[in-house]
């Protein structure tokens, strides 16, 4: 988030020296809302930037004003909106996502194999930990999922043994770690003053971890991290090429896979939404553009079910 800020900020910057507005005879506390408004507008109308990008901007600008600058950020009703593209998701055969699967190694062939028989994101399934795994009920919980929202999905059965087996490399690197003065894996929303030996507890240790333990300079603390995006992105993208898709895949596209396939074998799109964690099933509705549609020759009455 940060990161965005700071681009988004010189990006303005940027625009304002281009149209002669002298930062250094205006400083930021003098910009005003109508500086602000002629950004966003420069972004939708010259620049032609996606609805996402001009979003970015706005609430960049947001928390300058809001934050840093102390003032009212006013209202921007009247700026034009950039136009938001029709998306439909790219979608996957089965036989292409055991093309790709072929080409990928341990760990990262069963991080896949997660984001497409559970309909993870990336984000909640690196970050899960050895507790969100009921392997005696076959359930697996996400608890930090988009927007803090916690649900359960079925674990596909086709994956048991290897989950299994990763769950035992898990153990024997949690019991080396705490032959080495381990610190313990970081935990959310202080946690770790609440619950002082949870950190090196094995239930509260990450299921994707990643490989070499991480010093911490600022607390002289030895800690481990999870799998980060771009561990699983690169070797991910190797697959791709070397499976030779026509089609552009990212670790999301494994998710609108799921999604897909569940609805072409006739699940209901109120469950879909469920096993997706979405809060507005008009967000699910997408999936409906990926399904051919089929014409029921005969019709039958619910009376007769």
């Amino acid at each position: 988030m940060r990161g965005q800020i700071n681009r988004t900020l010189k990006a303005y910057a940027d625009w304002c020296r281009k149209f002669q507005i002298n930062l250094k005879n205006k400083p930021p506390d003098a910009l005003s809302t109508t500086d602000v408004k002629s950004y966003l507008t420069h972004l939708a109308v010259t620049c032609k930037v996606s609805a996402s990008t001009q979003n970015q901007a706005f609430n960049a600008l947001l928390f300058l004003y809001r934050h840093i600058l102390k003032k009212d950020f006013g209202d921007h009703k009247d700026v034009p909106r950039a136009k938001r593209s029709s998306y439909i998701p790219v979608v996957l055969t089965r036989i292409e996502v055991d093309a790709v699967l072929r080409h990928l190694t341990q760990p990262y062939d069963l991080v896949v194999k997660l984001l497409y028989g559970c309909g993870l994101r990336l984000f909640e399934c690196l970050k899960l930990r050895v507790q969100n795994f009921n392997f005696d009920e076959g359930v697996l919980t996400i608890m930090d999922g988009k927007g803090k929202k916690a649900r359960t999905v079925p674990i596909p059965r086709s994956i048991m043994q290897e989950l299994l087996a990763q769950l035992e490399r898990v153990k024997e690197a949690h019991n080396e770690d705490l032959k080495t003065g381990y610190t313990g894996v970081l935990l959310d929303d202080q946690l770790d003053k609440k619950y002082r030996n949870a950190a090196k507890d094995f239930i509260w240790q990450w299921f994707f971890p990643q490989q070499n333990l991480a010093f911490i300079s600022e607390t002289r603390e030895l800690r481990r991290f999870h799998l980060s995006d771009k561990d699983v992105q690169a070797p991910l993208y190797e697959a791709v090429r070397k499976a030779k898709l026509t089609k552009r895949v990212t670790s999301h596209t494994f998710r609108h896979s799921f999604a897909t396939h569940l609805l072409q074998a006739n699940y209901d799109i109120r469950t879909i939404q469920t096993l997706l964690g979405h809060a507005d099933v008009r967000t699910t509705m997408i999936y409906t553009h990926c399904v051919l549609s089929k014409t029921i020759k005969e019709l039958a009455s619910p009376l007769d079910f």
